[in-house]
């Protein structure tokens, strides 16, 4: 796309948002920046603190964007950008499940964070959005309707260490040459699962035990589906979030997971406590 988005946040002015249509070199503030409905008189509500996340519409619908923010929340612009509007469709069907299970949407450190949207290329009304704490989630109707895409994946925190929605994604990216190979790097583990498949494999457990499989980042080869790499932090009890024993080092597999390659010539042998 030959355009820039923008979100920030102008401490006690709030969130707001700013588009380029030149390669940035002249900005324009939207005119509807993302934000929840105004609250009742007399009653306070939710409000945007920042957009995590800006995606892309699929390539047929180029006035499309897609926005997650914190608190958890799905946005939707037409215009390129212009003018926001929530999904309400997304924002009712979490409600319902707080209902259910209120504790399972604890916040994170960075917030109620929505990430890693993904718009089908082939469908543009099929997308997943995944939430930290919460889990990740599918729409086939652009949003009206959803439902959890969780089974497999471990909950460590929760009570129940297996259940339908809570778990905490870090990342969820699928292979451009095949949508319907997705991978998770969660903060209990890395995962690979194979649509129409609804169960997560928990790939992560075929790294080095002493490493690991908890981290932040995974990302996956333009062309070839079963090539991804991930970056583990040390996952102890204490959960320093840097490098296992301050070596750094990323891994790669080039069977989906099914092993796993060290890469960490260039990095520092040791007392490299990075976060990634």
């Amino acid at each position: 796309r030959a355009m820039c988005e923008l979100a920030t946040k102008l401490c006690h002015l709030g969130m707001t948002f700013f588009r380029s249509t030149h390669g940035g070199r002249h900005w324009s503030e939207a005119r509807r920046p993302p934000a929840f409905p105004k609250a009742p008189e007399g009653q306070e509500g939710p409000a945007v603190d920042r957009v995590f996340c800006l995606t892309p519409g699929a390539a047929n619908q180029p006035g499309v964007w897609w926005a997650g923010a914190v608190p958890h929340a799905l946005f939707r612009s037409e215009d390129g950008g212009a003018g926001w509007e929530l999904v309400r469709g997304f924002s009712d069907y979490l409600a319902g499940l707080r209902e259910k299970g209120p504790a399972r949407f604890f916040p994170t450190p960075g917030g109620a964070i929505t990430h890693s949207i993904l718009v089908d290329p082939r469908d543009a009304g099929h997308l997943y959005v995944s939430l930290s704490t919460g889990g990740c989630f599918e729409t086939t109707d652009a949003g009206a309707t959803w439902r959890p895409l969780n089974d497999g994946v471990s909950a460590d925190f929760l009570p129940d260490p297996h259940p339908e929605f809570g778990q905490d994604p870090h990342c969820v990216a699928w292979s451009p040459a095949n949508p319907d190979r997705l991978y998770q790097q969660n903060h209990c583990g890395v995962y690979r699962l194979d649509r129409p498949g609804m169960r997560w494999e928990r790939i992560g457990k075929n790294l080095p035990a002493k490493v690991g499989d908890i981290g932040f980042s995974i990302a996956v080869h333009p062309q070839d589906p079963d090539t991804v790499w991930v970056f583990p932090m040390d996952g102890t009890a204490v959960w320093p979030r840097t490098c296992p024993g301050g070596r750094p080092a990323m891994f790669r597999s080039r069977n989906g997971g099914r092993s796993w390659v060290r890469l960490s010539k260039g990095f520092p042998e040791r007392h490299g406590w990075f976060t990634v």
